[in-house]
């Protein structure tokens, strides 16, 4: 009877909570500009931030989309910064990459739609890299190739390697398919490499990618961390700054914060907090903060 009262009680005190989520969403403005991507030459590396943890990433003469998510709503919440980019703005996409199932990193609207801006374009359908057990998820979406990998798999897309690479969260699309895959991924082509963390609590495994793999660009996840037990699944940002020190990438940029309210803290803390961690570890010249939709070339 005890445990019983307990688990409701925690039940409301949840549902209340998601309701405030709700609430702020929906009465809070959208922001933001949208902008044409540059493109990149001659085996350029060109990162556009599209939101959240959607990236448009140009490497090695290959355009590659990661987590794209162009949503207006994640079911009731609303999103509160436009996409950077539009859909038809985007040239070509070669590949896709999906880190987890997750609903704010697996949008289906949004890969069926960079399908069909494909073959408008190019006549051909991208192929699209997904964890093992997640094919199932995007089979009817019209990708030309589904490629399922586990961590430390790879595979080559011309001269692009991609290396599936561990991360700390979960892969489960509703409550009982925990069985998914999930993680980040590391592309290289030439002298260029970026890893993408997905979403991922601190870990050690940070380390490991970063001696294996040596990553120019750490791509990190530094919202969603409120209340504290969010930090078994997400990284604040003082866990991306020693996370991003345990890699010893050259730049990073961070994500997975300002787009969807998904947690309690302040919206603009994210940044703030970043800004005091990387002046303490004194790696500020290193930290790119990207507005959405204006390409960055590295």
């Amino acid at each position: 009877m005890i445990k019983s009262t307990l688990r409701n009680r925690a039940l409301r005190k949840r549902a209340t909570q998601f309701g405030r989520l709700v609430r702020h969403s929906a009465v809070t403005p959208l922001s933001g500009e949208t902008h044409h991507p540059r493109f990149a030459v001659n085996g350029e590396l060109a990162v556009t931030f599209i939101g959240h943890a959607s990236f448009f990433v140009q490497i090695g003469g290959r355009s590659v989309l990661i987590d794209p998510n162009f949503a207006r709503w994640l079911f009731v919440l609303k999103r509160l910064r436009r996409p950077g980019l539009r859909v038809r703005d985007l040239p070509p996409i070669d590949l896709v990459l999906v880190s987890h199932a997750h609903f704010d990193h697996l949008h289906r609207p949004s890969l069926r739609a960079i399908v069909h801006q494909t073959l408008r374009e190019r006549g051909t359908a991208p192929a699209i890299i997904v964890p093992s057990h997640v094919s199932d998820l995007v089979s009817d979406l019209g990708f030309s190739e589904i490629i399922e990998m586990d961590w430390w798999n790879n595979s080559r897309q011309g001269n692009l390697s991609i290396t599936h690479v561990p991360s700390r969260h979960w892969g489960a699309r509703i409550l009982k398919d925990s069985h998914r895959g999930y993680g980040g991924f590391v592309l290289k082509a030439g002298k260029h490499s970026v890893y993408h963390a997905g979403d991922t609590a601190y870990f050690a495994g940070f380390r490991e990618i970063g001696r294996r793999l040596s990553p120019e660009l750490a791509l990190l996840p530094i919202g969603a961390y409120n209340p504290p037990a969010f930090r078994n699944v997400h990284t604040n940002p003082a866990d991306a700054t020693r996370a991003f020190l345990d890699l010893n990438a050259r730049w990073m940029v961070p994500m997975h914060y300002g787009t969807f309210r998904l947690s309690h803290e302040p919206m603009d803390e994210p940044l703030q907090l970043l800004e005091k961690e990387a002046r303490a570890a004194g790696i500020s010249d290193r930290v790119v903060v990207m507005e959405e939709g204006v390409t960055r070339f590295f």
